[in-house]
């Protein structure tokens, strides 16, 4: 049995598809962890949605910021634009099926001493409090009254924790937090201006993987989201969104000792910017 874990796909099926082959996987037998933004910008979101969602157990997807957009597009009208490449998943005939599918997949997800999330962590959390505020929005998510909170999803507010959040402040900072962030102020506050690969960011922001006395530092972390910082393994995380739909690669990263990883080149369906 073999356990991968692979990054943003962003509706890059036939990428995903040869990825597979590569590593030879084989549903019987090995599991497959993704990062989340399973969806959008890439050609062919509807086939990836479908297929991860009947791999059944062999997948585990944690949920990204664009997977969110395409619930919230489903749940409320002028979200998805005309052009947008989600339109083709939500006029399928199963998108009400791969709603509820979706919206009941985790924010965060740990197994064998690994620990997967789209995007990053607060520095004020550690691993239980992590495990908390990823139940409790995943709660909100996964209840019948789920579409009244994606009205209020979107907004860059509250950017820094505090045990006083609440009601959908605190869902929205919880959810900022897994899907969105990369860089923090020194205070711990979130910054969501910056998309930079670190070095070139103001200096004033620090990579949320840097900051200085992260409570999450004991957590072995495998994050996605940050295409312009690739492959990067220090800080007891692996970053994996090695930037598959701007011609980068699709990375699969085999969870055994040591840690392997297998890439394939991509040749990429939007410029950088777009």
């Amino acid at each position: 049995m073999a356990i991968y874990a692979i990054g943003d796909i962003q509706g890059c099926y036939d990428d995903l598809l040869r990825l597979l082959d590569v590593i030879k996987f084989d549903p019987g037998v090995d599991n497959l962890w993704f990062v989340g933004d399973l969806v959008n910008r890439g050609p062919q979101s509807l086939q990836t949605l479908r297929f991860v969602k009947t791999l059944g157990s062999a997948a585990i997807t944690v949920l990204g910021n664009h997977d969110l957009h395409l619930l919230a597009a489903f749940c409320l009208e002028k979200v998805a634009q005309k052009k947008d490449s989600l339109h083709q998943v939500l006029e399928a005939p199963d998108c009400e099926e791969l709603m509820d599918w979706l919206r009941n997949c985790p924010l965060f997800y740990h197994q064998d001493g690994y620990c997967l999330i789209h995007a990053g962590l607060p520095p004020q959390w550690s691993f239980a409090q992590t495990v908390k505020m990823a139940r409790k929005a995943e709660a909100v998510l996964r209840s019948p009254d789920y579409r009244d909170f994606m009205g209020q999803m979107y907004g860059d507010k509250p950017k820094r924790w505090s045990t006083n959040l609440t009601g959908s402040n605190e869902i929205r900072f919880i959810i900022n937090c897994f899907t969105r962030m990369r860089y923090c102020e020194k205070d711990g506050s979130l910054d969501f201006t910056h998309s930079c690969a670190p070095g070139e960011q103001p200096k004033h922001l620090i990579p949320w993987f840097k900051m200085p006395k992260r409570k999450s530092a004991d957590m072995k972390i495998i994050f996605g989201h940050w295409s312009t910082l690739g492959y990067y393994v220090a800080d007891n995380c692996y970053a994996i969104d090695t930037g598959c739909l701007w011609g980068g690669q699709l990375t699969a990263l085999r969870l055994s000792e040591p840690v392997e990883r297998i890439s394939i080149a991509c040749a990429g369906y939007k410029k950088p910017g777009n």
